[in-house]
C-alpha cells in the first residue's frame, strides 16, 4: 500500500491539518474565482479532491463540479454532499478521466508529486490536459520547494485532542519526506508523506509536454505575485493550447 493510501482519509490526517480549514479554502477560492471569472455554465474538475472542501464550496457558489480522488474513504465522505451539479468518483489522477469536458481543472493543496517515478507526474498532467476543453485552464497549488527546503524544521511535536504527533522532516533523493508518529492511547502509529521537491522549471516541462502554457504564477492564497525566495505557495495558472 502506498503512503498516501494509508495516510489520507484517516482521522489523524484531519487532526494534523485542522488549520487547513474551510475558511482557508473559501478565501483561496474567492480570490481564484475573482481572477478566473468563470460564467455559471462552465464546468470544474477538482483533481485529487480529498474530502471535497474545495468542490463543495465551488458548488455552493452555483458551479457544476466533479471531484475525483484515489481514496475510497474520502470519496465515501464526499458523496453525502452530491447533488445534480456536484458528483464524486474514485479515480487515479494518472489515468484518463474524460476528454475535452471541463473549462477548469483544479489540483489544490499539494495534491501532486506523490509518485515514486517522475514520468507518473507527466501522466497526471497529460490526463488533466486531456480533460480540459480547448483554451481551458489548469490550476496547480503546490508548495514553494525553495522556501520549504530553506526553512525546513527537522522535528516538531504537537498535542492535538490528547494525541501526540511527533513529526520529522528530511530531504532525500529529491523528495521531501515527513515521518509522522502518532501516540494514541499508548499505541504508536507511523505514517509518512513523501512529495517530490518540484520546481517551477519541472512544472514548465510537464505542462509544455501536455500543450499547456503557464500564464500566471502566484505565491499565496491571496494571489500575491510569486517570489521564489519568499512565497509560501507555488500556484500555477496554465492554459491549454
Amino acid at each position: 500500500m502506498t503512503w498516501y493510501n494509508k495516510w489520507f482519509g484517516t482521522r489523524y490526517y484531519d487532526l494534523l491539518y485542522n488549520k487547513r480549514n474551510d475558511s482557508e479554502a473559501k478565501l483561496f477560492l474567492d480570490h481564484l474565482i475573482a481572477y478566473l471569472k468563470p460564467v455559471s455554465n462552465q464546468l470544474f474538475l477538482d483533481y485529487a479532491c480529498g474530502k471535497g472542501r474545495h468542490a463543495i464550496y465551488l458548488n455552493s457558489l452555483g458551479f457544476d463540479v466533479t471531484g475525483i480522488d484515489l481514496s475510497q474513504q474520502s470519496i465515501a465522505h464526499c458523496r453525502q454532499f452530491e447533488n445534480e451539479h456536484l458528483r464524486f468518483y474514485i479515480h487515479d489522477m494518472r489515468r484518463l478521466f474524460q476528454t475535452n469536458s471541463f473549462d477548469f481543472v483544479l489540483n489544490l493543496f499539494t495534491s501532486f508529486g506523490y509518485f515514486e517515478r517522475k514520468h507518473h507526474n507527466q501522466m497526471a498532467v497529460n490526463a488533466a490536459a486531456a480533460a480540459l476543453k480547448p483554451d481551458g485552464i489548469l490550476v496547480i497549488d503546490f508548495f514553494n520547494t525553495q522556501c520549504i527546503i530553506e526553512q525546513l524544521v527537522p522535528f516538531q511535536q504537537k498535542i492535538i485532542d490528547n494525541l501526540k504527533f511527533e513529526i520529522s522532516k528530511t530531504i532525500e533523493n529529491g523528495f521531501i519526506i515527513k515521518t509522522i508518529k502518532v501516540t494514541d492511547d499508548n499505541i504508536e502509529k507511523f505514517f509518512y508523506e513523501k512529495v517530490q521537491a518540484l520546481t517551477v522549471a519541472d512544472f514548465e516541462s510537464y505542462l509544455a509536454h501536455a500543450n499547456l502554457k503557464i500564464i500566471d504564477l502566484f505565491g499565496d492564497y491571496n494571489l500575491s505575485v510569486f517570489d521564489a525566495k519568499k512565497s509560501e505557495r507555488l500556484i500555477i495558472i496554465a492554459k491549454k493550447s
